[in-house]
């Protein structure tokens, strides 16, 4: 695997895998998809200040290059590229993605998206991949990013992969490892809360409802109903202790 860190080292690609680093087995699922997809594969490691509203949420982020590449090379990744914040917005950078709507995840974070979409379009046209992996438990930032590619007339296609959890159920995420073992145990009340409001759903009740019953005490951000492409997902934000975690299940149709 080579690693690069200029924009113009970076070779084209069929298959890109964005990412923030912090590598865990979810981002593996999204590496063997795009390895048994594609010819050439490019990961992104790149932590991407444009996104976080918070700076101590910026700093507290977890980083491990070296970890993280082991990871990226042992699952097949051709190149990944790690460049610096320079790199990605130069002196003078002054040209933002508007995403207009972004539900409920949005509002709760005011510019995320914009910064999301933005450093995704820089990735598209520096890789120009045939395809981009996300893991469903980004739903919105999947429903945001499909949006850009229709909108702007882009050759890509955005593939999202199914959420991979943890034995307890908890959905794998970088930020889990920021947890205390008592946050974690509180944390399940967000996955077990949604499967709550997912059997509601099915017997015909109010999901949304049902899942902000189920929180057991959990502060959330939102708890709402998100149309992706013809399927509907039960999405929520919680926060626990200083980390906030989302989460989701599909209610029905398919983002596969």
């Amino acid at each position: 695997m080579k690693i690069v860190r200029r924009i113009g080292d970076v070779e084209h690609a069929d298959g890109l895998v964005p990412t923030m680093g912090a590598l865990h087995d979810g981002h593996r699922a999204l590496f063997r998809a795009a390895r048994a997809e594609n010819d050439v594969v490019v990961a992104s490691l790149f932590v991407n200040p444009s996104q976080f509203n918070e700076q101590s949420d910026l700093a507290a982020y977890p980083r491990d290059e070296a970890r993280d590449a082991a990871i990226a090379e042992e699952e097949g990744v051709d190149v990944l590229f790690a460049p610096s914040v320079d790199e990605i917005y130069p002196a003078g950078f002054g040209t933002w993605v508007d995403v207009g709507d972004a539900g409920a995840e949005g509002t709760a974070r005011p510019g995320h998206f914009r910064g999301v979409a933005t450093v995704c379009l820089k990735l598209f046209n520096i890789v120009q991949p045939r395809r981009a992996y996300f893991g469903q438990k980004d739903a919105q930032q999947a429903a945001v990013l499909r949006r850009l590619v229709r909108d702007l007339n882009l050759s890509v296609q955005i593939r999202v992969l199914p959420t991979v959890r943890d034995a307890d159920g908890l959905a794998l995420s970088s930020r889990n490892s920021l947890l205390s073992p008592e946050e974690r145990a509180r944390a399940l009340a967000l996955p077990q809360a949604l499967a709550r409001g997912a059997e509601t759903f099915s017997h015909g009740g109010d999901a949304v409802a049902a899942t902000q019953a189920a929180l057991d005490g959990l502060s959330n951000d939102y708890v709402e109903l998100v149309e992706i492409d013809g399927a509907t997902v039960l999405a929520g934000a919680v926060r626990v202790g200083s980390t906030r975690l989302i989460d989701n299940v599909i209610l029905k149709g398919a983002l596969y």
